[in-house]
């Protein structure tokens, strides 16, 4: 019996001791616990004031994150690629953005993980993608830009002083030198003058583009031809600066991107001169018609003769801005057709302040009363200043450049048969 129990005792003491294994690693890699996806950073796409640099994501720059912040999509053949691409012509030449391989053909993204409908895979964590948007308004932001307006009617329409009014400040012609003495010239004289506006740091160089004699003559035949000329000179000028050999890292923009043509508020219809001059400059520039000096129609007046200027314009064939055709989508074509109705605009124009009901504002004094110049019940000087510059000033420089210029430019290209690339001496000769 004692052997017996020695021997096991001796069974226990044989036993081998097998090493403890780890179950995760026979568990199978579709049941195991995904890794914790990390949240985006609450300081990404929200730029410090003092830093020069733009946002970056934990990682970017500040040191490696830890394992379990990397995460690595299930089923994959290897790491993950990023991919950049270069943004086409915009705000700012050059700038990139980022996308994730999953995410380069959709762009869709959401805080939480980028969504891919494509291929129905998810970015397990934040890139950084919506941060294009704040590099873009950075790079605007230092460079600034251009917008040149052309103002377009016979003299007394108030054209200095709507500018003056639209801007807040003195830019027109007549603010820069010009003296009420001066004599009316014989034919149409080009007079354009620029000025650099800022305003919450966005700087832009505004040229407004004068054309004093317009409609003044008694023979007034043909007197839209040196505006045209004006106008595709323009166009020649910046496609000479495109096809130099050397060009310069920013082509000065010297194109019409706007011209406000005045309607005289006579209450009847539109000259044979307004038809005309619409009519052949309507596919060289972006024209909006204005009625100018409303306040002296009534409001039933007043809206009797837009009715009958938008059916002239339409029977002439005459397009002008924001043309149909442009519409990009739905919403542009609903916001669009709003403006179409409301046009041509019936504005009033004032660089002197009165007081009313204790507020300082911009308007015409008369005998009975003061015309509110920002009233929208008074005029619609509000409704175009919101349309030409808080809404679709970016569009006007757009359609610009990819309308009105490449038509130009195919046109020369083919009457040609090319441009031949210049030098820079050739540049300054002809300028001179």
């Amino acid at each position: 019996m004692y052997q017996h129990f020695l021997l096991k005792k001796e069974c226990i003491f044989i036993l081998p001791s097998f090493p403890v294994t780890d179950m995760s690693d026979v568990v199978p890699p579709e049941v195991r616990p995904k890794p914790a996806v990390p949240a985006k950073p609450p300081n990404v796409g929200v730029p410090s004031p003092s830093s020069p640099f733009p946002p970056q994501a934990p990682g970017i720059g500040g040191g490696a994150p830890p394992p379990s912040a990397i995460p690595v999509p299930i089923g994959s053949h290897g790491s993950q690629h990023i991919s950049t691409h270069s943004v086409g012509h915009g705000v700012g030449h050059g700038a990139g953005h980022v996308a994730g391989h999953t995410a380069a053909h959709n762009g869709a993204h959401a805080h939480g993980g980028s969504h891919s409908s494509g291929s129905g895979s998810t970015l397990l964590g934040y890139i950084g993608i919506d941060t294009i948007i704040e590099q873009m308004r950075k790079k605007t932001m230092k460079t600034g830009f251009d917008f040149n307006i052309m103002v377009v009617g016979h003299s007394g329409l108030g054209k200095s002083t709507l500018v003056n009014t639209l801007f807040k400040s003195q830019v027109s012609r007549k603010s820069a030198g010009w003296a009420r003495d001066d004599k009316i010239p014989k034919t149409v004289d080009i007079k354009a003058v620029s000025h650099v506006l800022e305003e919450g740091g966005v700087k832009m160089k505004l040229t407004v583009v004068d054309t004093p004699g317009f409609g003044d003559q008694i023979n007034n035949d043909n007197c839209w031809e040196p505006i045209s000329k004006y106008i595709n000179e323009q166009y020649e000028k910046f496609l000479k600066e495109e096809v130099n050999i050397t060009r310069k890292k920013r082509i000065p923009d010297t194109r019409v991107h706007c011209c406000l043509y005045f309607i005289s508020p006579t209450g009847h219809s539109l000259r044979q001169l307004d038809v005309e001059f619409m009519k052949r400059l309507s596919h060289s520039v972006n024209i909006i018609p204005v009625i100018a000096k409303a306040d002296t129609m009534t409001i039933e007046e007043r809206q009797d003769f837009k009715q009958r200027v938008r059916k002239e314009l339409e029977m002439g064939g005459i397009e002008f801005y924001p043309q149909k055709e442009f519409d990009e989508d739905m919403e542009d074509k609903s916001d669009n057709d709003k403006i179409r109705e409301a046009m041509p605009f019936a504005v009033v124009g004032s660089d002197k302040e009165y007081q009313v009901n204790g507020k300082r504002v911009l308007g015409r004094k008369t005998a009975w009363g003061i015309v509110e110049v920002e009233n929208p019940n008074h005029c619609e000087f509000a409704q175009l200043r919101d349309f030409l510059i808080r809404s679709h000033l970016q569009d006007l420089k757009e359609v610009t450049h990819n309308i009105h210029y490449e038509t130009y430019r195919a046109k020369r290209l083919n009457e040609n048969g090319g441009l031949h690339p210049i030098s820079s001496n050739d540049t300054q000769e002809s300028n001179l």
